[in-house]
């Protein structure tokens, strides 16, 4: 999918529609062409216009929309979806596997020729060649990977990272750290008061903290 309707729009898929006409109508006259001070820029304006138009010629219709929603349901690819293409790319892996099968026979033939042949000082300069061939190697597999996350985003497909249970610990540690912070906080005196005389002062605040007690 070439166009993204809802990024034309620089909104997103949740979007009300008085949303859609509220962002369709800031960016028709942002880049209207009347309003821009060279051709060149009027140049570009025109087709960006064109575009705003035509999203919001979708988006503004019911019919429209949910018919385009349901054609972006098969661009949507959460990561585990994008790791198994990437795995999936032949060519891709194939050439990986024989960057990767190379280093390893390179490294076993150079230990075997070590350990026979050179001195102490020799095979430090060696695994160090080793080690930094391998670092350069991740590196290599880490921007395949990159370059073709980012291929998919230019496509127009959305890419959705489904959370670890790393994630979720550290969210976790947040809320208690910010709670603990808060405890400490309130235990200093002038806050302490401030709170206990907004609780005496305030009925709505008395009668909600009344009821927290009571259950």
């Amino acid at each position: 999918m070439n166009k993204n309707y809802y990024d034309i729009l620089q909104i997103n898929r949740n979007a009300s529609p008085e949303i859609i006409e509220k962002a369709y109508k800031t960016l028709a006259k942002k880049y209207h062409p009347d309003l821009q001070v060279d051709d060149f820029n009027k140049k570009i304006s025109e087709d960006m216009l064109k575009q705003i138009n035509e999203a919001y010629e979708i988006l503004s219709n019911p019919e429209k929309k949910a018919l385009y929603d349901e054609s972006l349901k098969a661009f949507d690819f959460s990561n585990d979806d994008i790791e198994k293409i990437y795995q999936e790319n032949i060519d891709l892996k194939s050439e990986l596997n024989n960057i990767k099968s190379s280093n390893l026979n390179s490294f076993n033939s150079n230990n075997s020729d070590l350990s026979s042949s050179y001195s102490d000082n020799t095979n430090d300069k060696i695994k160090q060649q080793i080690l930094y061939e391998q670092d350069l190697q991740r590196a290599r597999e880490k921007a395949y990977h990159d370059a073709y996350i980012q291929d998919l985003k230019n496509r127009g497909y959305k890419i959705r990272y489904k959370k670890s249970f790393k994630d979720y610990f550290k969210g976790f540690c947040t809320l208690v750290i910010i709670v603990f912070v808060l405890f400490l906080i309130v235990q200093i005196p002038f806050v302490k008061n401030f709170f206990v005389s907004l609780y005496e002062d305030n009925f709505i605040i008395h009668y909600l903290v009344d009821i927290f007690r009571r259950n």
